[in-house]
């Protein structure tokens, strides 16, 4: 049913993606289809509410190739392109190699943008350019170290999928610009519309920003030696067990103190901070996938209580686990039911509440 919306006529967005051989295609398509998806949604739900207008350029208008080499022919020379509401930076393989007319373009004139927006190691250009100078980012969990490194003056976290400083959001990798972007359409149009494009999309509505990128981080962080190596295999194997440094110390035949320098040095962080990863991850994968009870989990991923986990994920993830459950759970609706000859298509994950 078509209605009226119940904000005053939303201005032009205005929404330019820069252009760059190197870029990472999905970087660039995975916001586009977010905004492309809200359009249909004004179209079809809203009178009063204006379109994304979208548009790529890249320096000198010429025809760029993505890092896995496909060729994209940009709308519009860079130069000649018109100030955005949304500046979008996307990141690939390319902000490793010189950019200097993209990067003098963006300390020229992305200022005057209302937003200023970075998809994984387009956080590079933005830095590069001094735009990101006191502010805290983020971007692929794998290229933090470097940007810290590069540029100090930028406060980079290493963990959310996406940060908002001010008029400035930088986003993890690849697929995080997705719900960066959903973001951004539920601040302009409405948690309604973003629910509608993620459903459209069969994504998450929404990763809340400070979701962990945990997964990436754990495999990342693998020991050099075989016993500490395992160990980690065996710690993710058994959350609920007896994880404390002594226990650990003793499987691996180290005094506790030999085993805590030796596995902070292999493995980047303490045993402790590894072990309360590694349970906040398979806590996070029992809510979504399994019908276990909140004190259950917590039983079962070595929490102990309930509220040793709830204070677990507010501190990291801002939500507790009642609210993740409720916003990434699996729903047995998308199982086919027995006997209808059809699947259920409601959305297989319920939809995301504001934290």
């Amino acid at each position: 049913m078509r209605r009226r919306s119940n904000t005053e006529a939303m201005p032009n967005r205005r929404v330019l993606i820069v252009l760059f051989d190197g870029v990472q295609s999905l970087d660039l398509t995975g916001p586009l289809e977010v905004f492309s998806g809200a359009n249909r949604y004004v179209r079809e739900c809203l009178d009063g509410a204006a379109e994304y207008e979208v548009a790529t350029a890249s320096p000198g208008g010429v025809a760029v190739r993505s890092s896995s080499g496909l060729r994209i022919p940009p709308d519009l020379d860079l130069t000649e392109a018109p100030v955005p509401h949304t500046l979008l930076v996307p990141g690939g393989d390319g902000t490793r190699l010189p950019q200097d007319d993209l990067v003098g373009w963006l300390r020229a004139h992305a200022g005057r943008a209302e937003r200023l927006v970075s998809v994984c190691t387009g956080a590079f250009l933005l830095a590069e350019a001094g735009l990101l100078d006191g502010r805290r980012v983020t971007t692929h969990w794998a290229s933090c170290d470097t940007l810290a490194e590069r540029f100090p003056g930028v406060r980079v976290d290493p963990d959310p999928i996406f940060v908002r400083d001010g008029h400035v959001a930088t986003s993890a990798g690849v697929t995080a610009g997705i719900d960066l972007a959903l973001a951004l359409v539920e601040e302009d149009l409405g948690r309604e519309a973003a629910l509608t494009v993620a459903r459209y999309l069969v994504v998450f509505l929404r990763r809340p920003g400070g979701q962990a990128q945990f997964s990436a981080q754990l495999r990342a962080q693998s020991a050099r030696r075989e016993p500490l190596r395992d160990l980690q295999g065996w710690i993710s194997d058994h959350p609920g067990a007896d994880l404390s440094v002594e226990a650990l110390a003793e499987r691996v035949g180290l005094s506790p103190r030999q085993f805590a320098r030796a596995f902070t040095a292999e493995v980047g962080v303490t045993p402790g901070r590894y072990v309360d990863r590694v349970r906040l991850e398979a806590a996070r994968r029992l809510l979504e996938d399994s019908s276990r009870g909140i004190e259950q989990v917590a039983r079962d991923c070595g929490y102990g209580t309930p509220e040793a986990m709830r204070r677990a994920f507010l501190r990291v993830l801002g939500v507790s686990p009642a609210e993740y459950r409720r916003r990434f759970r699996t729903s047995v609706r998308e199982t086919t039911r027995e006997g209808s000859g059809h699947a259920d298509r409601r959305p297989a994950l319920r939809p995301a509440h504001r934290a």
